[in-house]
């Protein structure tokens, strides 16, 4: 049984996914194991997966196109390792990642690491900017922003158990928040190297900054059913978080 299980979602990601993959399998811990599912893919992005599968890499193929909540949801549900973690098929993480993480996981201080990142366009040599966070992230900070990058956050689920992604905006957000309400004093370690590269497009959160604001507003007042009063204050806070990141 692997010590970390990592989730990688896949959708027509023929063009990206080798350097994801291999981002993983560089990685000094070697003690991981890979579940790459793929959605319903219409490109390609199965012939690029079949040559990297081995004993530490399984391809799980989804029947129909379920969306990035589920298709994770799929591979958490299939992962048996103390550890899970998240790469996304267009994103990048350094070699030291895991090893890094794993350390701090193990010396039982936290149940949540993260780390800082940079982002890039289409080239992880030529990064565009760099996003971090305090090193010590507690719940309440998160409310006020989303601090963990997905594919930077790694959790203790022997700890948690596992925890499932909403089908709806902001997903990993939310997940993240759940973990941290069970983890170890509710709160979060953030490496502060960057650890991961990760890919801006059209099509990324990142590019839909008004979709995006308006899924903040409905996880305040819909899911987490904070007052009005509250959830004005926290959205301010993650309004002015979001335009410091991108600076």
């Amino acid at each position: 049984m692997e010590k970390v299980s990592i989730i990688m979602p896949a959708y027509n990601a023929a063009a990206s996914i080798n350097a994801s993959i291999l981002g993983v399998l560089n990685q000094r811990f070697d003690d991981y194991h890979l579940y790459v599912i793929d959605d319903a893919s219409t490109d390609n992005t199965a012939e690029m997966v079949k040559p990297y599968i081995h004993d530490r890499l399984t391809y799980i193929r989804n029947r129909q196109n379920y969306g990035v909540a589920e298709t994770r949801n799929i591979g958490i549900e299939a992962a048996r390792g103390d550890y899970l973690a998240f790469c996304d098929s267009d994103d990048v993480w350094h070699g030291s990642k895991l090893a890094r993480q794993v350390e701090i996981l193990q010396s039982e201080r936290y149940d949540v690491v993260c780390s800082h990142y940079y982002t890039f366009e289409n080239d992880p040599q030529c990064v565009k900017n760099y996003r971090g966070a305090e090193e010590i992230i507690g719940y309440q900070d998160m409310l006020k922003s989303n601090w963990i990058g997905n594919l930077t956050g790694i959790y203790n689920q022997r700890r948690t158990g596992k925890v499932y992604q909403q089908n709806l905006g902001h997903e990993d957000y939310l997940m993240w928040l759940a973990i941290l309400r069970k983890a170890r004093n509710s709160l979060a370690y953030c490496i502060p190297e960057p650890l991961a590269f990760y890919r801006l497009s059209s099509q990324s959160l990142s590019g839909n900054k008004i979709r995006a604001a308006d899924w903040q507003w409905k996880i305040y007042r819909h899911h987490l059913g904070l007052s009005y009063q509250k959830s004005c204050l926290l959205f301010f806070a993650y309004l002015f978080n979001a335009a410091m990141k991108r600076q």
